[in-house]
């Protein structure tokens, strides 16, 4: 597959993801730069003013801080929390932090029962611990994106030159493993600093995290986390649950399972479609399909 895709009129997706591109900054990030400035230009000029120009600078930190503990906001960069409009009644499954040897062969029975296609965000060390996983993924029609090499819990505090070598490691361990390098990337736990999107756009990542999560690594009950992912359920959501690191019930079962289950019968019956990230990025009205036909698949209870 060629892995540039043209970018899409949509203001979710107008991007190219797969080529690097320039980073501009947001207005946030815009504002708080002029914030800086403004503040050592204030200082320099009247000192006395010094602590209403400390002021300024703390409250944009607490903004920027904001900003990145809030895994949907858009003020650090693009970020998708919807699929593109054109996708018309479909929703996006993604499943985080595997591989797991135990659970992702399972889970990837599960999908085929209901032949039915996911986004799987793989950590890169797992990956290549559980080689065989990763290319089964792929060989059963999913699609493997970027969730960094080693799923730091302080990935949100690197800097640049750090973060870009731990999404740089992820991107060639899943390159290597796949053949194909991925497109989307998602932060560990979602929490991002503004230096996350100049390192995506060196590498021609695009950010994705959901619509809503279902906090299968914390709940125990199948049925509550499928209630989470189900509730308001429309056209467009990206769901989210985990393979890697998943909470499991009374009787030892990873929950996933069974949430899973029920979400698929929920979008059957809502009449909804799912399809990979990565299916989605190209416009079938102004662009010829660069994903295969496999990516893009309706959910059919198994009979």
């Amino acid at each position: 597959m060629n892995p540039t895709l043209r970018p899409l009129s949509s203001p979710t997706s107008s991007i190219s993801a797969g080529s690097p591109r320039r980073w501009r900054p947001t207005p946030a990030i815009s504002g708080i730069i002029a914030t800086h400035a403004g503040a050592a230009a204030l200082a320099a000029a009247q000192p006395a003013c010094w602590p209403y120009a400390a002021g300024a600078v703390a409250a944009s930190h607490a903004v920027m801080a904001t900003a990145g503990l809030w895994p949907r906001s858009a003020l650090l960069g693009p970020n998708w929390t919807r699929l593109p409009e054109h996708v018309g009644a479909r929703i996006a499954i993604t499943i985080d932090d595997g591989p797991d040897p135990e659970v992702t062969p399972r889970v990837l029975d599960l999908l085929d029962r209901y032949d039915t296609r996911a986004t799987f965000f793989c950590i890169g060390e797992l990956a290549l611990r559980y080689p065989s996983v990763v290319r089964a993924i792929v060989a059963r029609g999913h699609a493997v994106e970027n969730h960094s090499q080693h799923h730091r819990h302080h990935f949100s505090l690197m800097g640049l030159r750090a973060m870009r070598r731990e999404i740089e490691a992820a991107q060639q361990t899943l390159s290597g493993l796949t053949g194909e390098p991925p497109l989307f990337f998602r932060a560990p736990a979602g929490l991002r600093n503004p230096f996350l999107e100049p390192a995506l756009c060196g590498l021609g990542l695009q950010l994705a995290s959901w619509t809503r999560r279902g906090f299968d690594t914390r709940a125990r009950n199948a049925e509550l986390v499928a209630g989470r992912l189900l509730r308001d359920l429309a056209a467009r959501d990206i769901l989210l649950l985990h393979d890697g690191n998943a909470a499991r019930d009374a009787q030892s079962r990873p929950v996933i399972l069974d949430a899973l289950e029920i979400v698929l019968r929920g979008v059957r019956d809502a009449g909804l479609s799912c399809m990979t990230l990565r299916a989605a990025l190209t416009n079938p009205l102004t662009a010829s399909p660069l994903v295969r036909p496999a990516e893009t698949t309706a959910v059919r209870g198994s009979r």
